[in-house]
């Protein structure tokens, strides 16, 4: 019986392209370990998928949405041979480095679009003992940028003329709502913001909620499939509201869930920020801010 683990020396787990990857891999064996090599490999995918409503849309949309790998790097760590009984550490170290004509892009966890990278090792034993693998995810995110973008504040004003109804029987109740967001270039590692008061409304409000949207887009040149899913819903109020008192808007960007805008040839991903406002009688209204986020 024999079995197999990694440690990375960085505890959080996150690199920067350039950097090495550190690190122990640690065989326990219940006596004498007999191998055919150890090796270890470094693999970064860019994974699409496309949701129900566009499979069948394009034929070329099956060749697009291929996995693209960004980074494949392989090491043998230990030649052929035995391991003793008890546990045995190999240390280990490997750079991370792109493939040619390739991007490493950062770590992303979406619905349709996934950029995942792992560490992997593999043990290859003889056809009576079970071959040997074990992997983990490591995060990959870009440099800071030196420069910030340049931010702006954004005014808004929500009320029955700023708002597109289709139903033009729909009565509307009186409401006049005003705000303004910090900027709508945001710097992924700090907090969204902005405020919003509520001047008057006939009608009382039930809840007033930030929401944080991707926007994924895969495809090519013979057409894309887009989709909007929420990421995070975060109340800022909770029932009618007093009337002209600035309420504040904090959101922090989750990671993981969110990267930096990214725009390819393959994928897109962009967000946006809808604040919506439901009313008691169930009525809403949403608020949209595409929004570009940056490391």
């Amino acid at each position: 019986m024999a079995s197999m683990d990694i440690k990375l020396k960085k505890v959080n787990k996150v690199y920067r392209e350039g950097e090495k990857i550190t690190g122990t891999v640690i065989v326990i064996g219940r006596g004498e370990v007999v191998h055919s090599g150890i090796s270890l490999s470094l693999e970064g995918t860019v994974n699409m998928q496309l949701s129900a409503k566009s499979v069948g849309m394009f034929e070329a949309f099956y060749n697009s949405v291929k996995p693209i790998t960004v980074l494949n790097t392989i090491l043998e760590l230990v030649k052929p041979g035995k391991l003793p009984s008890g546990t045995t550490e190999i240390p280990f170290e490997i750079p991370i480095r792109h493939l040619k004509n390739k991007t490493l892009f950062e770590s992303y966890h979406g619905v349709f679009i996934n950029i995942q990278y792992l560490i992997k090792c593999d043990m290859k034993r003889s056809l009576l003992n079970k071959d040997l693998s074990k992997s983990t995810e490591f995060i990959i995110e870009d440099q800071p940028n030196k420069i910030e973008e340049q931010s702006k504040k954004i005014a808004f004003s929500i009320n029955p003329d700023s708002i597109s109804v289709s139903k033009k029987n729909l009565r509307i109740p009186k409401f006049s709502i005003k705000g303004h967001i910090d900027s709508t270039n945001c710097n992924i590692l700090k907090p969204f913001t902005g405020e919003l008061i509520v001047e008057n409304s006939e009608v009382a409000i039930k809840s007033i909620e930030v929401q944080l949207v991707r926007v994924e887009t895969c495809g090519c040149a013979e057409g894309y499939a887009k989709d909007a899913t929420e990421i995070q819903n975060l109340q800022i109020a909770d029932g009618d509201v007093c009337r002209n008192i600035a309420i504040p808007i904090y959101m922090i960007f989750p990671r993981l869930f969110t990267c930096p805008t990214t725009e390819t040839p393959n994928f897109k991903i962009e967000f946006e920020i809808n604040i919506v406002v439901v009313f008691l009688d169930d009525h809403l209204v949403t608020e949209n801010f595409p929004v570009k986020l940056y490391r």
